[in-house]
């Protein structure tokens, strides 16, 4: 019997990035839960997305009822958006759960250039995190490489790295088994948390490689042996 799949939850799913997510993890079977502050604004998204993956599992919740009872939240916010969204769902996430933060510190937050970052006191947006939410609640960085117009155009083949930071590789394992399930997708482990501030660091470099290029460049590390997390 196949193992039942259990949801996963996309704060802010409503977003470029956390929409082109939810359709790729919904294409592969996962069940989606679409969080957003508003919950018509959730539901709408939900909607959408259920219309590019017809026979996806798809739900739209206010965030705080969608990241109830899930084992794996994705932390999919503007920088800008980040602090108050964590301060409001500080109350209900529980220790067990792994959030996967995917936020990036860039100038475009305070109206600066989108190629540009900001420092942030902590280190890096995921070491933010990690101090925002409860005791026992882990933190992985992941997602900061891959195109959210990319993950969104279910017709473009994907074929590159996710690099993942984090303190635990219990954790990191089961983060790279849930994103792996997408197509094209390879989760390369970076070490600890704290080489977030490294790893975000490459969103702005993207972004300015692809705006120069017209296209969806992301990153592949070569030279890797060929299975990646069973040592």
């Amino acid at each position: 019997m196949a193992e039942k799949q259990q949801p996963v939850t996309i704060v802010g799913g409503s977003g470029a990035l956390g929409f082109g997510i939810a359709v790729r993890l919904g294409q592969a079977g996962v069940p989606i839960i679409i969080g957003s502050r508003e919950e018509e604004r959730a539901q709408q998204a939900s909607q959408r997305a259920k219309e590019l993956v017809p026979d996806g599992n798809f739900t739209g919740a206010q965030n705080k009822a969608a990241v109830k009872d899930v084992p794996i939240i994705i932390l999919s916010v503007p920088f800008r958006n980040q602090s108050e969204t964590l301060t409001n769902l500080k109350q209900v996430l529980e220790p067990g759960q792994i959030v996967i933060d995917a936020t990036v510190p860039l100038a475009a937050a305070v109206s600066g250039k989108a190629f540009r970052s900001l420092g942030v006191w902590q280190g890096s947006a995921a070491q933010q995190t990690a101090e925002m939410v409860p005791d026992g609640v882990n933190v992985v960085s992941a997602l900061h490489t891959v195109s959210a117009s990319a993950l969104s155009d279910l017709s473009h083949t994907l074929d590159e790295d996710i690099l993942l930071a984090g303190d635990r590789k219990e954790d990191k394992r089961h983060v790279a088994k849930l994103l792996e399930k997408i197509d094209g997708l390879r989760c390369v482990n970076c070490g600890k948390l704290e080489m977030a501030r490294i790893t975000e660091q490459i969103t702005p470099l993207l972004i300015a490689i692809n705006s120069r290029y017209k296209t969806h460049a992301g990153v592949k590390i070569v030279g890797l042996p060929e299975k990646l997390w069973e040592k």
